[in-house]
């Protein structure tokens, strides 16, 4: 279960004994809602899109430095990562770029580490692409305009066969994309979908 779930039938303050209790009473309740067991095929694809997302941070930050390096010393560069390699390429390469040999040499060494990290990113796209290419309903999800190999295993390894779900609206309001509900005298009014309350499935959200 949900832990939001167990949560209004904790009774005073939390410990071990009243989690129990909880724990126990919600699960009779014949509406409550359970949470479907993932396979370990899915297990292992939702891990390795955590460390795909933690070298993609750690990329990001790599570059925000290198773009700092140079704005420190008054140089800007357009955006993108073609345009900050390149930019970097040539401070590292110009010996009269007005750096330290210290500065260069530390360039240098922060450039081989992005090349490493884009290598790994990279490994990891092509395992994806063809993971979602043995699996049936990726290769379905694919079909979908927008849907890459990328968000097709995120959301294969996220809902598996979505036998648990009766119907689509039951999915898409478990991915959170739902409309907004206020009620006020008894009437409800539907607003519109928030799309930043959607679940994040995908490493890149």
């Amino acid at each position: 279960m949900s832990p939001e779930y167990v949560q209004p039938y904790v009774k005073a303050l939390k410990n071990d004994d009243r989690d129990a209790e909880a724990i126990a009473e919600a699960a009779t309740r014949p509406t409550m809602r359970f949470v479907a067991r993932k396979s370990e095929a899915q297990l292992d694809q939702q891990t390795l899109r955590r460390a795909r997302s933690r070298l993609v941070n750690g990329r990001t930050r790599l570059m925000n430095q290198l773009r700092a390096i140079r704005l420190e010393r008054g140089i800007t560069v357009a955006k993108g990562r073609r345009a900050l390699g390149l930019a970097v390429g040539t401070l590292v390469d110009d010996e009269g770029s007005g750096l330290s040999a210290r500065m260069r040499a530390l360039l240098e060494e922060t450039r081989r580490e992005w090349a490493e990290l884009d290598g790994r990113i990279a490994a990891l796209d092509r395992e994806f692409v063809e993971t979602a290419r043995s699996s049936a309903p990726a290769r379905r999800l694919a079909t979908i305009p927008g849907i890459g190999a990328l968000n097709a295993t995120a959301l294969t390894a996220a809902v598996g066969e979505a036998e648990d779900f009766a119907s689509a609206r039951d999915l898409a309001a478990w991915l959170g994309l739902a409309p907004r509900q206020t009620t006020t005298g008894g009437k409800p009014r539907l607003g519109g979908i928030d799309p930043g309350a959607a679940t994040p499935i995908c490493g890149r959200c």
